[in-house]
């Protein structure tokens, strides 16, 4: 709170010098003016995080100062101060930009708060400015890293996002870095100081996510010796990251629902709602669209959290990031296991390259890890990578099981079909992915299918008689 410098612009001789020795006391640096003139050349030599200013005063009053500070593009917080507080002064206050305004006389617990949520918010404010700046100069944001279209893009979501309270639904493949991307939301947000809590919903048995979430009381359930704090608790006045939401059984997602809504919780056990603070973000690696269809989501638990969605895109469809993300892993690998690893060669690189990845930037990391972990030199080497690797490349563009035979005379339709069966055979049934290789909408997939099992002339009931 030291490094925060407070400007109070006041005519008033005694209002100006109380209200200085009023926030020095509170642990800031405090700097006075005696009307807007002298304050807007203060503003610009001594750049003050936060500007208290009358509204009236001669030669330039607090509006006017306002509007000058707005048009030099100083970035400060200005708090107004007025003897006929009225939603007309509030309403012009905030229209050129002013964080907010307090009556007098002065109350001074109100002033101390709004300078501790206005310094709070220019720090973030701060804080976003050099991790734009970095994202600029060398395509980092937090722990992600990418600088192609589809990387700058999640970053330009996650930059607007981070400053406001909204759930955020995270969605794609596993091992995309969901979880990443909610820390960095977490550390781009006033919340960063307090905790970021994440839970994984389907790695917890049903008989206990309940209590791992909400938390229970002694003797609540058979093993429940003593009294116990949920992730909502762990994670007050924080983010909690909900991972795999599809996974949570429906009774619970029922309560997460009265949670969310009414932010009020209860114990197992317990008797006493108990408020809570908390940002909630969720993930999941299904189509949420297709969960809630399949009644594995609740549709308004869906809504609740679906304030703002964010989409990580798989490796293959940003495989330019590569050398950067690799370079980023490796060197974090390398100095986990204490190894001098510090490069990769071009033959692994082109390994690197033509490989599909599918288990993104997670497997990306845990070849590295292997790697190092085998390696005796400075630089990865084929022969480091996991038995097969490069072999399984090679084959693969001529796999018999990844092809279909057409014989002259097949009808487009029939191919069209054919290629659609197959690549939902060699996806395992992933209609997204099997839509991302065919170069289709996922709707256009399910309408495809739908005329397949229609007993159309294309149908699969035409094509096996049944």
């Amino acid at each position: 709170m030291a490094e925060e410098k407070i400007l109070i612009v006041e005519d008033e001789e005694n209002e100006r010098h109380g209200l200085a020795e009023l926030v020095a006391a509170w642990g800031y640096r405090a700097e006075t003016a005696k009307d807007g003139i002298e304050g807007l050349e203060k503003v610009i030599s001594w750049q003050p995080t936060i500007v208290i200013t009358d509204l009236k005063m001669p030669r330039m009053d607090g509006l006017q100062l306002l509007e000058r500070i707005g048009e030099q593009s100083v970035p400060v917080m200005a708090i107004l101060v007025t003897a006929q507080g009225s939603g007309e002064i509030g309403f012009e206050a905030g229209r050129i930009g002013a964080y907010s305004y307090i009556e007098k006389p002065i109350d001074p617990q109100r002033l101390r708060d709004l300078l501790h949520h206005a310094a709070r918010q220019r720090g973030t404010e701060r804080e976003l400015e050099v991790a734009r700046r970095k994202l600029r100069d060398t395509g980092l944001l937090g722990s992600l890293i990418g600088e192609s279209r589809k990387m700058q893009e999640v970053f330009r979501l996650i930059e607007m996002v981070a400053p406001s309270t909204a759930s955020v639904l995270i969605t794609g493949e596993s091992g995309t870095g969901k979880e990443m991307v909610a820390r960095t939301i977490h550390e781009l947000s006033p919340r960063k100081s307090k905790p970021f809590v994440a839970i994984n919903c389907s790695a917890i048995p049903e008989t206990l996510i309940e209590s791992e979430i909400f938390g229970h009381e002694k003797g609540a359930f058979t093993g429940a010796a003593e009294r116990r704090a949920g992730c909502f608790e762990l994670a007050e006045e924080g983010t909690l990251l909900l991972d795999e939401i599809g996974e949570m059984p429906a009774a619970t997602q029922a309560k997460l629902l009265r949670v969310l809504e009414e932010r009020k919780l209860r114990r197992l056990g317990s008797k006493v709602e108990t408020d809570v603070d908390v940002r909630v973000l969720a993930a999941t690696n299904k189509v949420p669209e297709e969960a809630v269809a399949h009644g594995e989501l609740r549709q308004d638990l869906y809504y609740r959290l679906n304030v703002f969605n964010l989409h990580m895109p798989p490796l293959r469809d940003h495989k330019e990031d590569l050398p950067q993300l690799v370079a980023s892993l490796l060197a974090q690998v390398a100095n986990k296991h204490s190894r001098n690893v510090t490069s990769v060669s071009e033959p692994v690189m082109h390994l690197f390259q033509h490989y599909g990845w599918p288990g993104n930037v997670r497997e990306v990391r845990n070849t590295l890890e292997r790697a190092v972990i085998v390696c005796e030199s400075a630089t990865v080497e084929p022969k480091h990578l996991p038995p097969g690797f490069g072999n399984q490349l090679a084959k693969a563009p001529v796999s018999e099981a990844n092809s279909i035979r057409l014989g002259v005379g097949t009808t487009v339709e029939e191919a069209e079909k054919q290629l659609i069966l197959k690549t939902l055979e060699t996806t395992n049934n992933n209609k997204t992915r099997a839509a991302e290789i065919l170069g289709i909408s996922l709707k256009t997939l399910h309408n495809k299918l739908k005329e397949y099992n229609s007993g159309g002339p294309h149908s699969i009931a035409a094509e096996t008689g049944t």
